[in-house]
């Protein structure tokens, strides 16, 4: 009699079609990854020799045939029939005693070493599984919480015969896989108790954008199948691996979740049942930043393994839980992410809105995409029928087996679910725009409604009335010239960092610290430092709902700065990028939550209490503060050096040496692990004065807006005036020149971050020619302003 049952101790990748993708994945960190600390539970493999001896024995191969030799699988009904008979041919031909025995053998072996009452999670583990270009998430049943003779061998049973579920036969068919040549082992494992505690999912890298240098992990209370099905929003954190790497321990961004609900263990009776999670544990993070690190270290390990044994980068998905019995956190599955990790490295694809409409719903994007179509709700598997090729799909959540009618949807919008669930994952396998966890598109979004799905700006997805609409822009990467002038790109919303860090520039010339805190914090600085300050009981309250987690106001502040903030130096690492002081003026401050009560009212804010002038000031020192702890959290904590700070707005020489004497302070001191301190040319006073300028300050970016403004007198804001606001001006052109020549002179970097570069292309090739080191400029703007450039440094050269 033939051995159908391995032991994960003897089991490794090699043994794939022995066991399939899951089991010999398990084999593999159960044996090679102790040395790491990844702990995996113990179980065994019911080989695919099993199932083919099986199916074998009861002469179930020519019936199988019968079935699908001749099936269309785009005809639903037909497929369902057929489906539904195969499974009972596989189920009744593996109930044999032989097979059974073996089972319960291997069983009695866990007992031995985990308790008699030890609970299993039966998973199943195909032939054709885990591949790096196709991942079969999803295609067949597992079964938790199994105990008991009979229990076990059931689920076992049915694991098999879930290798010709609908949405399998559909996804082998799609994916070029025959269906007489995939092959199904079944995995038997300790059951991780994660419904009493939390689950998740890893990805070694960002799901949406591709980028390489993150761990992404995604968390909820109870086991991880609410993740998957879309059910929950988890909580989302990331880590920064090569800073990780370099023993820098600390989360770079999170992300609180909804965690509406929670999969547990149905007591008193067999399965499983989804229940309310209370208020209270919904309002702070599931696991600690020290799980989510021990996460991240695996997630490493894992990858670096898999790398090395596949000879080349792979990065890796990755399913975790966290027991009720021990405490600690296991890993339960490895395999390579097969989606965004294809991305076309020599390429990239823009989408850009060129229109706007009334938002309807918003969402966390999925992919970077613009999609227009008809709204077709769907609540149920009944409704499917109705669902025309090319509408936009929501739904509360969706199912595996909605994979056939998903394929043909313009765009795919849920109530629920985060960017791990199955809405997500098979909408980046799709190349399809979706936007999850929305919350009420269901019943905003009403069927035959034309809408436009955008997921081209950042982490929100929108879902706008009517059609809107869109460009898309094709860049083959390796056609853009090399140039001798740093082209670098600014930057403002922290949601975009990872996808533009993958363009080709030089790092990032301006990002904009107001625009974070009015973007991911909107509460004024001093409010959060002085919140009784805040006249309205109102404020004062949502200021409260806001540093729920946080313990103050004061940590929700500087927290989220320090993460918006480091996630775009993550983005760039190692390349430079200039983070500027916040420079707001006073009214756009009063603008944020509680700041009316502590901005003056000015008749020009333009020329006011703006830039420098604010920051050793006692109206705002204590903001300040805040900002300098962030940043310092950033190079400190997460090691993220390449971060530069830049004054604005700085008038006088006096003021600069306040200004670098507060940062000192608050620890941020020049020249300090290689900390580079840059101003802003953007007053008249830092052409004249540059020199001196230039003793406190390592480098300077020309702010081409506001230094037109004040060397030609032109109120930029002013639509009676704006025709005489020109950056081409004679005298605009001779102050850069005059900066640029003057920074050399000492010595010191010298760029602008203005658009105008990229607007006009005379002003590009003048900064060219008289030698500006670099040129900042939108995203957007970035391949065009490359192409100038290159052209004027050919005619440079060729004079």
């Amino acid at each position: 009699m033939s051995d159908y049952v391995r032991w994960f101790e003897s089991l490794h990748l090699s043994d794939l079609a022995l066991v399939g993708g899951k089991n010999a994945s398990l084999g593999e960190l159960f044996n090679t990854l102790k040395k790491a600390h990844v702990r995996v539970p113990n179980g065994f493999a019911i080989t695919a020799q099993a199932y083919r001896d099986a199916l074998t024995k009861a002469g179930a191969w020519d019936e199988l045939h019968h079935l699908f030799d001749h099936l269309d699988i785009t005809d639903v009904t037909a497929l369902s029939v057929a489906a539904r008979k195969a499974r009972k041919v596989v189920y009744d031909a593996t109930g044999g005693a032989a097979l059974r025995d073996q089972i319960i053998a291997a069983y009695r072996r866990l007992q031995r070493q985990y308790g008699n009452e030890v609970r299993l999670a039966v998973r199943s583990s195909a032939t054709a599984e885990d591949l790096p270009t196709a991942s079969f998430a999803g295609q067949h049943e597992s079964y938790l919480h199994v105990r008991g003779d009979e229990d076990l061998i059931e689920a076992c049973r049915r694991c098999f015969a879930s290798i010709f579920t609908d949405r399998a036969i559909v996804y082998r068919a799609q994916n070029g896989f025959d269906q007489f040549k995939v092959y199904l082992s079944v995995g038997v494992m300790k059951m991780v108790r994660s419904d009493e505690r939390a689950s998740g999912v890893i990805f070694t890298l960002d799901t949406e954008s591709g980028f390489r240098d993150v761990v992404f992990v995604t968390a909820s209370y109870g086991l991880g199948e609410s993740i998957v099905q879309g059910q929950v929003d988890p909580d989302e954190f990331y880590v920064h691996k090569p800073t990780f790497k370099a023993g820098h321990r600390a989360v770079l961004r999170r992300s609180l979740g909804a965690k509406q609900t929670r999969l547990v263990h149905a007591k008193g009776r067999d399965g499983l049942t989804e229940e309310k999670v209370m208020e209270r544990d919904r309002e702070r993070f599931c696991i600690t930043d020290a799980e989510v690190l021990e996460l991240a270290g695996d997630a490493i390990a894992i990858e670096a393994h898999y790398s090395k044994v596949n000879g080349r980068a792979t990065p890796m998905d990755i399913e975790w839980a966290k027991d009720a019995d021990d405490g600690r956190l296991y890993i339960l599955q490895a395999r390579p992410e097969t989606v965004a990790s294809r991305k076309v490295a020599d390429g990239f694809e823009t989408y850009i809105l060129k229109g706007s409409g009334k938002t309807l719903a918003t969402g966390k994007a999925v992919g970077e995409k613009i999609a227009s179509g008809k709204v077709r709700v769907i609540r149920g598997q009944a409704d499917l029928a109705r669902f025309k090729p090319g509408e936009v799909l929501v739904a509360p959540a969706t199912s595996p087996d909605w994979e056939p009618v998903m394929k043909t949807a313009a765009a795919i919008v849920t109530d629920r679910g985060g960017r791990t669930c199955h809405a997500a994952i098979v909408a980046r396998e799709l190349g399809v725009p979706a936007i999850v966890g929305t919350g009420d598109a269901t019943a905003k979004l009403a069927d035959g409604v034309k809408v436009t799905i955008s997921c081209a700006d950042g982490e929100t997805g929108t879902v706008y009335d009517g059609i809107v609409p869109f460009e898309v822009e094709n860049i083959d990467r390796s056609r853009l010239p090399r140039t001798r002038t740093q082209i670098m790109v600014n930057l403002a919303h922290p949601d975009l960092a990872f996808r533009t860090g993958m363009l080709p520039s030089a790092g990032v010339g301006l990002a904009r610290m107001e625009f974070i805190i009015s973007n991911l914090i909107g509460l004024h600085p001093m409010a959060a430092v002085h919140p009784d300050r805040v006249p309205k009981a109102r404020d004062r309250a949502a200021i409260d709902r806001m540093a729920d987690g946080y313990g103050s106001p004061r940590e929700f502040f500087v927290s989220r700065l320090a993460e918006g903030v480091g996630t775009i130096a993550a983005a760039f690492w190692p390349r430079p990028v200039i983070v500027r002081l916040s420079d707001f003026k006073t009214n756009e401050y009063a603008q944020l939550l509680g700041g009316a009560a502590f901005e003056p009212k000015e008749e020009n804010p333009m020329l006011g209490f703006r830039g420098a002038a604010r920051y050793a000031h006692p109206a705002y020192a204590d903001g300040f503060a805040l900002e300098c702890e962030a940043l310092l959290r950033v190079r400190r904590d997460v090691g993220l050096t390449n971060l530069k700070i830049m004054v604005p707005f700085c008038r006088r020489v006096e003021e600069a040496k306040g200004v670098i004497e507060a940062m000192a302070k608050h620890g941020l001191k020049r020249g300090e692990d290689g900390l580079e301190l840059y101003v802003m040319c953007e007053v008249p006073n830092n052409v004249m004065r540059i020199d001196a300028f230039a003793e406190l300050f390592d480098g300077f970016s020309i702010g081409s807006n506001d230094l037109t403004q004040l060397t030609l007198g032109v109120d930029r804001d002013s639509e009676t005036v704006a025709f005489d606001f020109d950056e081409r001006d004679p005298g605009v052109l001779e102050m850069m020149r005059l900066a640029v020549e003057g920074a050399h002179r000492n010595r010191r970097h010298v760029g602008i971050c203005g658009e105008a570069p990229a607007t006009y292309p005379e002003i590009a090739a003048f900064l060219a020619r008289i030698g500006i080191e670099s040129i900042s400029v939108n995203p957007s703007s970035l391949p065009r302003t490359i192409e100038a450039v290159a052209e004027a440094e050919r005619k440079l050269a060729a004079a």
